[in-house]
């Protein structure tokens, strides 16, 4: 600070490294050495602090003086001698004088060649240049990243051309690449005997969807697991693969055929209903999954062959029993009955002009299809003229996923009596489910449409809710939720005499992923909410009742059982489980009247109805 003063003009470093002279106007010597400048730039003034070390880097000049006049190092000056007396006396005049002159330079001459000039070291770079240098490489260098890494996808890219989820493709081979797959034959395998069992089945990839190039993303690693490929993007729009892992009895990939899965699902069930049960096996999944491909045959075209179904191959293992010695001396009887459930209506399919039928119970408490028709049948070749009766005049229409959808749930039984009576032995129901639907996707469609989507739903559920109460044992069961619990009645009463077989059917294209989640998520609820699994956690006895009371009449009890209670004794919070109770049923008799409204113009809507097609006349 010692060579410094204000006002002085020093050299500075702006921030995008020019150098230019300012004036000093303010010396800090305390412990931050700083120098604050100021300099003009038009009609502008603009000032800075500089740290005194680089005042000192750019300025040498001041802290190094010349070393003619230089102290020396023994802090002797250079004397200059006088002037000679003789040339003052001779009086010679300005030519002495410049002799004289002339000489004192000799002198001082060897002092002054022998200071070597001193070459200024060049100054070190700013710090701002030096990040701005640093900032500038590092850009360089993820420019050279990103073009490497579009090089290399477009190389993956031209390996796989026309496909448009190669991306995907190519992380699902590089993830099979390190999977397991332990490939069994079911030959190999014990027959598993559960009172309910859940299998699942993927279908192939069909023509419309190897077209698109849609990649299959469900892998089926053994005969137990299945494993979903979730196609996610990150926050930075990064793909990357989410995989689900589920567990089953059976899981049937897309090689089995019918065949193999009627003999792991149905055909233990058919001897179930010579002992003396009640069996049924129902097939469930999203539409155009291969439900009625399954249970009713393959499809040849717009032809379909019932030889192939689990229907014919069901029927046929019926009658090879039939001819069993242990159950010959029964004389049992075997009679066939088809019907489907539209909506709230069921209708008869193997009678001429498809009458629509009643459901009612008798004195008994047992739910009767008023006017069914019974058939009998004495071999396969019968079973098979009445599922081609049936399936012709199956309600079907077109959705977003299927152009032929079933959108109705066919039931198909098999019926053992003894004779003379005609009594109840066994019965075998077989269920082809309309296709599961989410409200998305009926959105575009019109007011018929989203109706029978919202009814093929709360049957589905209904019947969840029903076999969850069968794997729990539970004393209630909700089969009046809808008419297709309503009517399988019998199939979930009984205790151990009933088995229920779950085929839940998906889709392995892209495009369905989310459905097929959603119907594994289902079958998945249903096996899990077994006697075995809710062992650990289960609920005591009221706490039960009142959580699977949730039909009209048990709502109504309990309200009215809870307002004796207020009314009749002055205990700590029942008046508020009173409201609460009230205020429930006020919210279900909204919803009734809402769901009521819907009901009728339904009802309303399929009155007039095509025998002669099998479809809905819709508005």
């Amino acid at each position: 600070m010692d060579f410094l003063s204000i006002n002085q003009q020093v050299f500075i470093r702006r921030s995008d490294g020019r150098i230019h002279q300012a004036g000093i106007i303010k010396l800090d010597g305390s412990a931050n050495k700083i120098v604050t400048v100021e300099w003009n730039e038009g009609v502008v003034t603009r000032g800075k602090e500089v740290p005194l070390n680089t005042i000192i880097k750019l300025n040498p000049q001041i802290y190094d003086a010349p070393a003619a006049i230089r102290p020396s190092q023994n802090n002797t000056l250079v004397s200059i001698p006088p002037r000679p007396a003789q040339a003052q006396a001779s009086g010679q005049g300005p030519k002495a004088v410049m002799l004289a002159r002339q000489r004192i330079a000799t002198a001082v001459m060897p002092a002054t060649a022998a200071a070597v000039p001193r070459t200024v070291p060049e100054s070190p770079k700013d710090d701002v240049v030096v990040e701005i240098e640093r900032l500038r490489v590092k850009r360089e260098r993820r420019r050279q990243v990103h073009d490497e890494t579009r090089a290399l996808r477009q190389s993956l890219k031209d390996a796989d051309p026309k496909n448009p989820n190669w991306e995907i493709a190519r992380m699902l081979r590089m993830h099979r690449m390190q999977m397991t797959f332990q490939p069994e034959s079911f030959a190999s395998t014990p027959t598993k005997q559960h009172q309910i069992l859940v299998c699942v089945r993927k279908r192939p990839l069909n023509r419309r969807e190897l077209n698109n190039f849609e990649p299959d993303v469900v892998s089926v690693p053994n005969r137990e697991l299945l494993v979903v490929h979730e196609p996610r993007k990150q926050v930075n729009l990064t793909k990357f693969l989410e995989h689900h892992n589920f567990r089953f009895d059976y899981t049937f990939d897309d090689d089995c055929s019918n065949a193999q899965v009627h003999e792991r699902t149905a055909r233990p069930l058919v001897r179930h209903i010579f002992e003396g049960g009640m069996a049924t096996c129902f097939a469930y999944g999203q539409t155009g999954s291969g439900k009625t491909h399954t249970m009713g045959g393959v499809f040849t075209g717009k032809q379909q062959n019932c030889r192939d179904g689990i229907y014919a191959l069901a029927a046929g293992d019926v009658f090879e029993y039939l001819r069993h010695p242990k159950y010959a001396r029964l004389g049992l009887t075997v009679s066939c009955s088809f019907f489907e459930l539209y909506g709230t209506r069921v209708y008869d399919l193997l009678m001429p002009g498809k009458p629509q039928l009643r459901v009612l119970e008798d004195g008994k408490q047992k739910v009767q299809v008023v006017g069914l028709t019974e058939e009998p049948v004495a071999n396969t070749d019968d079973v098979l003229k009445l599922l081609e009766l049936g399936n012709s005049v199956r309600t079907s229409g077109q959705t977003s996923a299927n152009s032929k959808s079933s959108r109705s749930h066919a039931v198909f039984q098999i019926v053992l009596r003894l004779p003379p009576m005609g009594q109840l032995h066994g019965k075998f129901s077989l269920i082809d489910l309309a296709g599961n639907e989410r409200g998305a996707d009926n959105s575009s469609s019109n007011r018929l449409t989203r109706l029978e989507g919202a009814e093929i739903n709360k049957s589905l559920l209904a019947l969840k809710e029903c076999i969850r109460a069968l794997g729990r044992q539970s004393a209630h069961l909700p089969f009046r939720g809808s008419k297709l619990t309503q009517v399988l009645r019998d199939s979930f009463i009984g205790g151990k005499k009933v088995r229920t077989c779950m085929i839940a059917m998906i889709s392995p294209s892209l495009r369905s992923v989310e459905h097929t989640l959603n119907t594994l998520r289902y079958a998945d609820r249903v096996k899990e909410l077994t006697a075995h699994a809710l062992a650990k956690g289960k609920l005591p006895a009221h706490k039960a009742n009142l959580a699977q009371s949730n039909s009209l009449p048990d709502i109504t009890s309990q309200a009215t059982q809870v307002s004796r209670v207020s009314s009749s004794a002055s205990m700590p919070g029942v008046d508020t489980h009173a409201e609460h109770m009230h205020s429930i049923w006020n919210a279900y008799t909204v919803g009734s009247a809402l769901e009521d409204e819907n009901l009728a113009y339904f009802n309303e809507a399929t009155d007039n109805y095509d025998n002669g097609n099998g479809e809905a006349t819709k508005p």
